[in-house]
């Protein structure tokens, strides 16, 4: 009997155990948000893994014109999960996105491109399995208000514990406010967010997450991360997207809002997602060796690789304009595109608190969750191969502190781009490493650069800042 075979027939008979009424089938959009539709379980059965079920793909963000939006959605069996967030007993499925006359995977399904990014890794002969885990970090606020028009625009966060309500009458104000840029980790009860993550945790463990700890982040004002466990590239990205959904579901259920928004708070941490990588082949690892911070030469190529396309890398990792209200110079944001063993605000370290072999990976930093990870991770696995395919040497390492370099020290040191709309333009003139294999085609390349710049980059250009007003309205 075939691995999905088994796996359908489990299902099935989950299912039945479970009296499940509903199955919830879930799938990613262009940008990067979960999509969902239900179906009563009565209409599902074996030949739903392989007839699907239809949509239509002209409503979704960077998809189909109207006049061929007709598209199919095809379950994941090894994806499963049940969802205990319905009030009907509902199990959900992950699918992949078909074209319905061809019976093929849509090219600008993320999930398609992620595993086509898989495969190609497979065809070089180099690895045959890459290892992701993803640091999301994110924000738990107990208000949150925004609204834009043509002759308004404001946004408010509240949090409990955010320090801003240190004087605030709230009959009684309790104190243990958390310290701006303190956050990383005091107790409770200055923690007021244990039990919240507590809860998280269980509900990531029942829907099959395998966590490895939580704590509070740096920022004041609600700041979060619940770290798990590596997993290959397409499950990590899986994983990713079920982890977005429980938590935000746990904290709603709990009258609170999580954001994973890069920079919400002005003037302390943003929210990064730094991504931990290897590459293994038949059950070993390959970024284990005798050079720089135990690293193996495929390590430091790979790191050559994503330094050299870091600039077009970005415009997947980080993908919006509020992305680089994180990534600023001076702060302590990975801004400088360099490796280091222990400099945290290079963009790439290599982490040295384990020295087995089978932990040796390369982290890079830049990234945030606002990310699609299937196109992030898998833009970064092309980078890193091209890097190994070609032998791009990484340079010297950063081992300074870069707040003790000179202004002439530090001009050597390569930047990420400054704004969403630099990084698109990187893209445009750097993308031959995606498109290797077809993996990335250039229609999903040119999709990606005009969405982004026809639905973000260009209508905030246009809009005037509350703070403009605080700067010129007296000019």
């Amino acid at each position: 009997m075939s691995d999905k075979k088994s796996q359908i027939e489990s299902i099935l008979s989950f299912a039945k155990e479970k009296n499940i009424e509903f199955v919830d089938l879930k799938f990613m959009d262009f940008p990067g948000q979960w999509q969902h539709v239900t179906i009563p379980m009565p209409e599902f059965d074996e030949g739903s893994f392989e007839n699907g079920f239809g949509f239509d793909g002209s409503s979704l963000r960077g998809w189909k014109r109207i006049n061929e939006s007709d598209m199919l959605i095809i379950p994941d069996p090894s994806t499963m999960f049940f969802d205990p967030f319905i009030k009907a007993p509902t199990m959900s499925l992950i699918c992949d996105v078909y074209e319905p006359a061809t019976r093929e995977k849509y090219s600008r399904c993320p999930r398609h491109i992620a595993t086509k990014a898989n495969e190609f890794l497979k065809s070089t002969g180099l690895a045959d399995t890459a290892f992701y885990g993803p640091e999301a970090e994110f924000f738990v606020f107990d208000d949150v208000r925004f609204e834009v028009g043509s002759n308004f625009s404001y946004f408010e966060v509240d949090s409990n514990e955010g320090r801003w309500n240190s004087g605030r009458a709230e009959n009684p104000n309790l104190g243990y406010k958390t310290r701006y840029k303190e956050g990383y980790f005091p107790v409770p009860p200055t923690d007021k967010l244990m039990d919240l993550r507590n809860e998280m945790v269980q509900n990531l463990i029942n829907c099959g997450i395998e966590v490895e700890a939580q704590h509070h982040e740096v920022a004041s004002g609600g700041q979060c991360e619940i770290d798990m466990k590596f997993k290959p590239m397409l499950k990590a990205a899986d994983q990713l997207l079920l982890f977005k959904y429980v938590v935000k579901n746990t904290a709603n259920a709990n009258n609170k809002t999580v954001t994973y928004m890069p920079k919400p708070i002005y003037g302390d941490n943003g929210s990064g997602m730094h991504v931990h990588v290897s590459l293994w082949k038949g059950g070993n690892p390959l970024f284990a060796g005798n050079g720089y911070a135990g690293l193996s030469e495929m390590a430091l190529y790979f790191i050559g690789g994503l330094l050299k396309h870091a600039p077009s890398l970005l415009a997947f990792t980080n993908p919006t304009t509020n992305s680089y209200k994180r990534l600023v110079p001076g702060y302590e944001a990975p801004v400088n595109l360099a490796y280091s063993q222990r400099n945290r605000s290079a963009s790439i370290r290599i982490p040295m608190y384990n020295m087995s072999p089978k932990a040796k990976r390369v982290e890079f930093r830049c990234p945030d969750p606002s990310a699609n990870p299937y196109l992030g991770f898998a833009a970064i696995l092309m980078a890193g191969i091209d890097g190994i395919m070609n032998r791009i040497d990484p340079g010297d390492p950063l081992d300074k502190d870069i707040y003790d370099m000179s202004p002439e020290e530090l001009k050597d040191v390569p930047s990420t781009p400054p704004s969403l709309e630099a990084a698109l333009q990187a893209l445009a003139e750097d993308h031959d490493y995606l498109t290797r294999g077809d993996v990335f085609t250039k229609d999903v390349i040119e999709t990606w650069i005009n969405y982004k710049m026809d639905k973000e980059v260009k209508p905030m250009a246009l809009r005037p800042h509350p703070y403009e007003y605080d700067m010129y309205y007296d000019c």
